[in-house]
């Protein structure tokens, strides 16, 4: 199958030549009470999984999935999550083993930056990286058990950017460290404490990190790295690990800028978590709309 014909993906994974799911397979869904979190949970909604809408504001969490049970979309959970701490991740990860026993498809799309469109303020450094990079890695690796080892393969996608490109980063080092062939999750976490420690000394502007949004770009560099290395991990095994960049959409993230919508995102999105197991690839980072490239991790 091949990638670089955007519309062929979404008829070959929607009809029902690709339909390896059903009422029983669960997604998780993370940051989803709105934007393209909350499209991809009702699009996986719409095509008859059980989704689990996750959110670190409870009352909003509530709401938005209200509002999907009322467009008749009863198949969507809500558990809150804050991605951000532990213990909300381990109440949360016990939740889904209790409730369901096990998952099937993981979409970390939970994420922040507290920049305007053309600010670069690291000011916010630390809860950036925490909510963007170890939140998510804490959840994946709580929830890694609980991945059903069926034949129509687990998912992880998980919803980066192309900020967090190993081109961006202009520091020959951290480049030479982050392309490794045997790159461990050490050495991500020594590249993230590098980059924290250049920014508590006032020197991160003149260490060679990428220079948009500097401190979401290392977080999704940090994430792309990650990715790259579980998917090392399971290759050859019943987990596939992706990363996906939607792009310029119209988000709170982006002040509702953008050349797209979340449903147009989430469609995309959506149709990469539920290819079929043979046309699954795993450690890709696909980039775009219609038609949209993929390249290794």
């Amino acid at each position: 199958m091949q990638y670089d014909a955007h519309l062929d993906v979404l008829t070959w994974v929607f009809d029902d030549r690709g339909r390896w799911w059903s009422g029983d397979t669960v997604a998780v869904v993370t940051g989803a009470n709105r934007g393209i979190g909350l499209a991809v949970v009702k699009r996986f909604a719409e095509l008859g999984l059980t989704v689990v809408l996750t959110a670190r504001d409870e009352e909003r969490g509530k709401k938005a999935t209200e509002k999907l049970r009322e467009e008749g979309l009863g198949n969507v959970r809500f558990f809150a999550l804050d991605v951000s701490k532990a213990a909300s991740i381990k109440t949360f990860v016990s939740w889904v083993e209790t409730t369901f026993g096990g998952l099937d498809i993981l979409v970390n799309n939970a994420g922040v930056s507290f920049n305007d469109i053309h600010e670069n303020s690291v000011e916010f450094a630390e809860t950036v990286i925490k909510t963007n990079f170890h939140g998510p890695k804490l959840l994946t690796e709580s929830l890694l058990p609980l991945f059903r080892l069926s034949p129509s393969i687990s998912r992880i996608l998980n919803i980066s950017s192309r900020l967090g490109s190993i081109n961006k980063v202009r520091n020959h080092n951290i480049k030479e460290t982050l392309q490794k062939e045997r790159l461990s999750e050490e050495e991500i976490e020594g590249v993230v404490k590098m980059f924290l420690g250049d920014v508590k000394e006032g020197r991160w502007e003149r260490e060679g990190w990428p220079q948009i949004w500097t401190d979401y770009s290392v977080s999704k560099l940090a994430l792309n790295a990650y990715s790259r290395v579980l998917a090392k991990r399971f290759e050859g095994g019943r987990l596939s690990v992706n990363c996906f960049c939607p792009g310029y959409t119209q988000t709170s993230m982006t002040r509702g800028q953008g050349t797209h919508t979340p449903d147009a995102a989430a469609e995309v999105a959506v149709s990469l978590a539920l290819l079929p197991p043979h046309d699954l690839p795993t450690g890709h980072f696909f980039l775009g709309f219609g038609p949209y490239n993929q390249s290794k991790l």
